[in-house]
């Protein structure tokens, strides 16, 4: 299957009118596709235990997205060589679809749990792409703009999509219907998005696993940021309501935490777009030119969290501290994802781009499964001691590496 690429073009390797088309397609269409995820994810996992389904079989069931995801990541280049990028992103559309078909249709946990891996990789190939598009049509001076558009916006699909499943109703029949027609909704956008530039590496950039490799020697500090963004952003957010209750914070007041998280990273990641936009055209590059003020302020976001973890030891005497340092935590590893995507879309294009996206992706979801698990088995050692000793020491590692 062909996608008929364009000739390259301008800084955005496309006319400016043709970026605006699919800058609009994409944004609408991952927007409905993951309002259409964060209500069925939820949905899943509360008709599971209605029916009788352990806690520990659900949460493994949950943890079956991410590992498809981890799996498709690597192989993203070398599916989009093969079938070309356009189709390769109709796919990644089209799989949620008729696996949110197969929730709807059927109830059998087993053929559940190999869907949801289906899906999971479905959604790993989309992530990959999703960025890489935004970027690649995104005129220079506007990219960090845009990519900080982007980023916010599916953040906001956090909150969308389990807000729309509430206002339907979980225990409504036709929810898992509303979600099927959210994601077919994200399929038909994707069949708008135009034509994409030639990617001029087809024939000499390494694909799949050694492609991943390569992009992965080649700039190993994308790998650094990745996990470090996804271990204060993702990672932590999913547990520090277990971090409040041994505070001894209330559950409301714990449960706030998350918000105090996402809040941070939704306000967040625009700005620094914007401001990585605007230091790299200052006309007398007081910051360096642009590669270096997005270094710049990569290690002012590693700094911060760095300075944000300096504080928990401070916390368990003051509990009150817990939402700003939760904010500040949601805020930098946002950003730090963000201005390193900036980064790559900056200075790649085509497969080479889609390898090193692949690498961010990758390190962002390890880094967001790791948190939890090593965070939890922290806090139950020693919340005062054994907790604050992990964060500082991610914390600490991500910005040395970042200052060298």
């Amino acid at each position: 299957m062909s996608e008929h690429p364009l000739p390259a073009h301008g800084a955005a390797g496309a006319p400016a009118a043709h970026a605006g088309r699919g800058l609009v397609a994409i944004f609408g269409a991952t927007f409905c596709e993951l309002v259409g995820v964060f209500m069925l994810s939820p949905l899943l996992l509360l008709r599971l235990t209605d029916a009788g389904m352990s806690t520990a079989v659900a949460g493994l069931f949950a943890a079956t997205v991410w590992v498809g995801i981890l799996c498709m990541a690597p192989m993203a280049s070398a599916l989009t060589q093969r079938i070309g990028r356009r189709p390769a992103l109709w796919l990644s559309a089209a799989v949620p679809v008729l696996t949110g078909l197969g929730f709807a249709l059927t109830d059998q946990p087993a053929l559940w749990f190999v869907l949801y891996l289906l899906a999971g990789m479905a959604g790993g190939l989309r992530w990959v792409l999703a960025e890489a598009i935004v970027a690649e049509f995104s005129p220079s001076h506007l990219r960090g703009r845009n990519v900080g558009l982007f980023e916010t916006m599916v953040g906001t699909t956090f909150v969308i999509g389990p807000a729309v499943l509430a206002w339907v109703g979980p225990q409504n029949a036709q929810a898992v219907w509303w979600a099927v027609g959210f994601l077919a909704l994200g399929l038909l956008g994707s069949l708008t998005v135009p034509a994409m530039p030639a990617a001029h590496d087809e024939g000499d950039v390494h694909v799949g696993l050694r492609g991943v490799w390569h992009a992965l020697v080649t700039h190993p500090m994308v790998m650094a940021i990745g996990f470090i963004g996804g271990f204060f952003e993702s990672g932590l957010t999913a547990m520090l309501p277990l971090y409040g209750l041994a505070l001894g914070l209330g559950a409301t007041a714990a449960a706030l935490l998350v918000s105090a998280s996402g809040l941070g990273s939704a306000l967040v990641m625009l700005p620094a777009g914007e401001l990585a936009d605007r230091m790299a055209r200052h006309p007398q590059q007081r910051w360096g030119d642009a590669a270096n003020s997005r270094r710049r302020l990569m290690r002012a976001g590693a700094g911060l969290t760095l300075a944000a973890t300096l504080v928990i030891p401070f916390v368990a005497g003051t509990p009150w501290l817990a939402a700003p340092v939760a904010f500040v935590w949601g805020g930098a590893g946002g950003s730090l994802y963000t201005l390193v995507m900036i980064d790559i879309g900056s200075r790649e294009t085509g497969n080479t781009l889609v390898n090193s996206t692949a690498v961010l992706v990758m390190s962002y979801t390890l880094g967001g499964v790791l948190a939890p698990a090593l965070g939890a088995a922290a806090l139950q050692w020693s919340p005062t001691v054994g907790f604050p000793a992990l964060l500082l020491i991610v914390a600490g590692a991500g910005y040395a590496l970042l200052r060298r």
